[in-house]
């Protein structure tokens, strides 16, 4: 298992994104048609609309073979500057985390 930074770094430069040193952003790991992963993006999505996350929505699949063996069996998985939160996970555990980056 790879380290937090390492993983957001990987994930911002294959998705080409500007957003590794943004503390504010949330990567959500999952893939189409992964139910969980759809109810994990809507409860990020109300948490998002009171709380200044920014979610970024990343598909495994179009990642090397490696990443997706490490996150095919435990998606939805969200990425934070400093943490891991695999599902299943509340508004509370996001609230928590959330706090976490804070400090």
């Amino acid at each position: 298992m790879t380290d937090i930074h390492s993983t957001r770094q990987l994930i911002s430069q294959q998705a080409k994104l500007d957003c590794i040193e943004n503390r504010n952003t949330w990567f959500l790991l999952g893939t189409m048609g992964c139910h969980l992963c759809d109810e994990a993006e809507n409860m990020l999505r109300l948490f998002s609309s009171v709380s200044p996350v920014v979610i970024e929505k990343i598909d495994i699949i179009d990642f090397d073979e490696a990443f997706l063996a490490q996150y095919a069996s435990v998606i939805p998985v969200i990425i934070t500057k400093s943490q891991q939160l695999n599902y299943p996970f509340s508004v509370v555990d996001l609230q928590r985390v959330y706090q976490n980056e804070l400090l």
